[in-house]
């Protein structure tokens, strides 16, 4: 079975870094002529799908709120884009951000990284900041099913400065040390030469100086939010990451998802060539 971080690592090679977020805003709901409901989401989210199976897209992004927020409607919508999804060949992210610890934290990793399960996706986002340790279940399942994760490690928004970016009395900022032991469990299962199925969440306008953040050993992906929209630029992207810009995952929302239903493939294959993708 290839794991998670080779996968990534072949999507990257084949089709670039761009990752189309899948965010049914209900300011785009009402500009795409959807409604503001479970089947709006539904629609939309399946149109951005079909768009990026053909384009050069190898990787989506749902953003569980927005699903969510339509209760176990949503929830069955989003359970169909992300089988669509990959039914279409692509890697689905499930964005759900989830953090807990002990059986809870294993019965969230079962409902989304268990293959068959209706919330199936091919990684989940998670929250490291109740210790990475708390998400060793998590971890597990996901190397036993080909799955991966992407934990929070420095993000763009003002409030986490002050915690990710602490000094820890052995002179790591807490982001830095968080990114270690993620490196520490990817070490534990991989072979040499091979990626990592534990990666990181990392903003692309967020200082990897300020945040104390290397590249690991072994690499794993790293997802980057905060391309587009929210001002990082597909040419940033070596001179942002450095060392670690070839397991980057460029995630981009609103940026492309604002040209509207009919525009979405040709927008897609527009930011694709700008990261230097092949058609």
């Amino acid at each position: 079975m290839t794991g998670f971080g080779e996968r990534v690592r072949g999507a990257l090679a084949q089709s670039g870094p761009l990752c189309v977020g899948v965010d049914p805003h209900p300011g785009l709901l009402a500009a795409w002529g959807l409604p503001t409901s479970a089947e709006g989401v539904r629609t939309f989210g399946l149109r951005v799908v079909e768009a990026a199976s053909a384009s050069p897209a190898g990787i989506i992004k749902p953003q569980v709120s927005f699903f969510e927020r339509f209760g176990s409607a949503g929830l069955a919508a989003l359970e169909d884009v992300m089988r669509a999804g990959r039914e279409g060949g692509l890697i689905v992210i499930a964005d759900a951000k989830r953090g807990d610890i002990g059986s809870t934290m294993q019965a969230y990793a079962e409902a989304w990284l268990t293959p068959g399960s209706p919330l199936e996706a091919d990684a989940l986002t998670v929250n490291p900041y109740l210790g990475v340790g708390a998400l060793s279940s998590a971890a597990e399942l996901a190397y036993a099913h080909g799955k991966g994760l992407f934990a929070l490690v420095a993000t763009s928004n003002p409030e986490a400065v002050a915690l990710q970016r602490s000094q820890r009395q052995d002179g790591r900022t807490v982001a830095r040390a968080v990114l270690d032991e993620l490196g520490a469990i990817n070490a534990d299962h991989t072979r040499a030469g091979e990626w990592g199925s534990i990666g990181a969440v990392v903003g692309a306008t967020v200082s990897w100086a300020e945040s104390g953040l290397v590249a690991t050993d072994p690499p794993a992906p790293i997802l980057a939010p905060g391309f587009g929209f929210q001002g990082a630029r597909a040419d940033d992207l070596q001179r942002i990451f450095g060392e670690a810009a070839p397991t980057v995952i460029a995630s981009e929302s609103r940026s492309i998802l604002a040209a509207g239903p009919d525009r979405l493939v040709e927008t897609i294959r527009e930011r694709s060539e700008q990261y230097g993708s092949t058609p």
